[in-house]
């Protein structure tokens, strides 16, 4: 699971209309600058800590939303995958129960991303930042990728019965421990926090090398999101309707 899926290259992602409907397709981010990756027409962007955003989510939904994907950066749990690399998630683990995505869609992301890694992810209500951790949940779950919200978007498309994806890119690789600075740089509404970093660097100096490689790998994982992003298009390769494979409701 380590090496990248042999993914025939299907050519560009076929063009569609960016919603179903003039219905909105909403886009689950973190951080502040996967919100400005995901924007876009037709696109109704979250952003934040997951836990923030459930009855927002929620609403958006059930006022119409043609879709939600989970798109951003996550963690790496498959050796061998290395920061800006992509992934399109078959399916997204959490606590034991595994939610597939839209066969469909899924396959227009990877028409778009030929060279991204198809494979489950898994869900974590919070940070999987040792290296020991991340070998556990992918020796346990077979997934190569870890992010915070994926699994809760998840959850509401299946019971709500609206398509669902998730592309995410791997910032830290399965085999780095994050630096405590790493973890506290972002506030809940997804825009960084420079006074935490520097505090923490104060308290503890010698992480200094291990966040100066972080930031060289943030920087990879944030290249690698924009030039993908303008290969999925205006609609995120959302196909036309009567193409879905609809989750079924949990």
């Amino acid at each position: 699971m380590g090496a990248k899926n042999a993914v025939p290259d299907r050519g560009p992602a076929i063009a569609t209309s960016h919603a179903v409907n003039n219905r909105p397709i909403i886009a689950v981010t973190c951080l502040s600058f996967e919100a400005r990756v995901a924007a876009g027409p037709g696109i109704s962007v979250l952003c934040g800590t997951a836990q923030r955003y459930v009855d927002k989510l929620e609403s958006a939904v059930r006022a119409g939303g043609s879709g939600i994907i989970s798109i951003g950066i996550a963690g790496g749990l498959a050796p061998g995958l290395s920061p800006g690399d992509w992934v399109i998630a078959s399916g997204v683990v959490t606590d034991g129960v595994r939610v597939p995505t839209d066969n469909r869609w899924s396959q227009r992301l990877l028409s778009a991303l030929p060279s991204a890694i198809y494979a489950d992810i898994s869900g974590s209500d919070g940070p999987v930042v040792a290296q020991a951790d991340k070998r556990a949940m992918h020796e346990a779950h077979g997934t190569v990728a870890v992010d915070m919200e994926s699994h809760i978007a998840a959850r509401i498309a299946a019971r709500h019965g609206v398509p669902f994806a998730a592309c995410r890119v791997i910032i830290d690789p399965a085999e780095r421990t994050l630096p405590p600075a790493a973890l506290v740089g972002m506030r809940d509404d997804g825009r960084p926090d420079a006074i935490a970093v520097i505090r923490s660097l104060c308290q503890q100096p010698r992480q200094l090398f291990a966040l100066m490689r972080v930031v060289a790998d943030a920087r990879a994982a944030r290249t690698a999101l924009f030039r993908g992003r303008r290969r999925l298009g205006e609609n995120l390769s959302f196909p036309g309707h009567g193409e879905m494979q609809l989750t079924p409701s949990l």
